[in-house]
């Protein structure tokens, strides 16, 4: 049976994500849109640039044309930011990006938008599985090139609105003064024309790697981090570039190198956005993060009187909460984020142009403005480990932090302990550990946030040796 995770639908190709569950998916989705009763029967499909991605588009068009919804085709790869841009701009109820994201190269996935171009809810995924399980979803389906002579299925090209939404939402003036030199790792995926094109329009000059149509990411995991952003560390050294940008494989989150050579932690690109916002641009709004990404958010909030709000995991949650607190910024530490005005889902181009902006506009590098925000407000220092586990050794997790509801003895007071999203243990010195089951890959993610780096590996030990991992 197919299952949604916090980020879509993801498979390994060829063993669940096939051409028949594909169609099954789609035959699910226009099963929900016949019974909704609603008048808008569209839908917006977009791709990556992922083994099979565009051959799976066509075979969900297909499929939704062949119910008689009307499929508007964007026919070039399309990063997820731009396909919920038109589903949001075109004012359709549904869309979708046939993209894994940031997984490994022998994955694919479909993710799910709905009204206002936000990630399905919960309840609208649910809804898909229940469908595919109580109901044997015979396929109806038309061929594609007769869905485009018949006007069923419609080429479109959102490019430009898309950038030029962006280029009207960044001070634009502030980065041609500046004429920076960037460096861009697209990491083998689809956000090199976009951000190439808002980039050059700022004057900025830009240099541009890994930009290959290659289905295995170059042998790396394509998601941007210290590990997989080597090459772009040692060549903004060697170059002597003023900023590194990279981009996960659909483009929807971002790592950065600064000039230094130093790879820039989603945390704080997160903290140096708001941050920016608040003091530099005199924004109002509070913050929306996950469980697993930095309090020191909360911290810079409270001092300009805003508030800081927790989600469980999963951009759907921060994207409804944004919207409840007309909040002005939200993200994540994988780093995904948007801000008020923008899109309702994460977005690493246009990520990327507002912190090329915050460079020029305040003339400041990224450390030296990270120092600023630290000697206010202090530091955490964020732990992160990974592990992998059999279907028994997840139901002895299972059991043992969410039935016994059990927790290793530390030698930090306990403010209090949730279970909104895996387990989360708050400590009455501010930090805090959280260990939960990724919503897209197969693995217990431990997460830890403390004073030291010291603390915050002691922290995650304690975790993992209790947890026997």
């Amino acid at each position: 049976m197919l299952k949604f995770g916090t980020g879509g639908w993801r498979a390994l190709i060829g063993e669940d994500f096939t051409k028949g569950n594909v169609r099954l998916l789609a035959q699910a989705v226009a099963n929900i849109m016949k019974k909704s009763g609603k008048q808008d029967m569209r839908f917006v499909i977009g791709y990556d640039r992922r083994f099979i991605s565009d051959k799976a588009s066509k075979w969900m068009s297909e499929v939704l044309a062949g119910n008689g919804i009307k499929v508007y085709y964007i026919d070039k790869i399309a990063p997820t930011p731009l396909v919920m841009f038109t589903v949001q701009t075109m004012d359709i109820k549904y869309g979708a990006a046939i993209t894994a994201s940031h997984n490994p190269a022998d994955y694919n996935g479909i993710k799910i938008f709905t009204e206002g171009g936000r990630d399905a809810s919960e309840l609208f995924t649910k809804e898909i599985e229940n469908e595919l399980a109580i109901n044997t979803c015979e396929v109806k389906a038309i061929d594609f090139t007769k869905g485009l002579s018949s006007g069923s299925i419609e080429i479109i090209d959102p490019f430009n609105e898309y950038i030029d939404t962006i280029i009207k939402m960044i001070d634009i003036e502030a980065i041609r003064n500046r004429r920076l030199s960037i460096l861009l790792d697209p990491m083998f995926g689809v956000s090199k024309t976009s951000l190439q094109t808002v980039l050059i329009t700022a004057r900025c000059d830009l240099d541009v790697i890994n930009d290959r149509h290659d289905t295995l990411f170059g042998g790396r995991l394509p998601s941007p981090s210290s590990d997989t952003l080597q090459r772009l560390k040692s060549m903004v050294i060697e170059k002597g570039y003023n900023l590194g940008i990279g981009t996960d494989g659909d483009a929807d989150r971002l790592g950065i190198i600064d000039q230094n050579g130093e790879f820039i932690h989603p945390n704080s690109i997160l903290v140096l956005l708001y941050y920016y916002l608040l003091k530099y641009k005199g924004w109002k709004g509070g913050v929306v993060r996950n469980i697993a990404t930095t309090h020191l958010l909360d911290k810079i909030a409270e001092d300009f009187g805003e508030k800081s709000y927790e989600v469980p995991v999963g951009f759907k949650h921060i994207s409804s909460m944004m919207e409840e607190k007309n909040a002005l910024i939200g993200g994540e530490s994988s780093g995904g984020l948007t801000i008020r005005g923008h899109i309702r889902g994460k977005d690493g181009i246009f990520a990327a142009s507002l912190l090329v902006e915050l460079i020029c506009s305040t003339g400041k590098s990224l450390s030296e403005l990270l120092y600023e925000i630290h000697s206010q407000y202090g530091n955490y220092f964020m732990e992160e480990c990974d592990f992998k586990f059999s279907q028994e050794e997840k139901e002895r997790l299972i059991t043992l932090l969410f039935i016994e509801k059990r927790v290793p003895e530390y030698n930090y007071e306990i403010a209090k302990i949730s279970y909104s999203d895996g387990l989360k243990i708050y400590f009455k010195n501010g930090g805090w550990i959280i260990a939960r089951f990724s919503g897209t890959e197969p693995l217990l993610r431990i997460f830890a946030e403390m004073e030291t780096q010291s603390e915050a590996k002691s922290v995650c030990s304690i975790m993992k040796n209790f947890l026997s991992l």
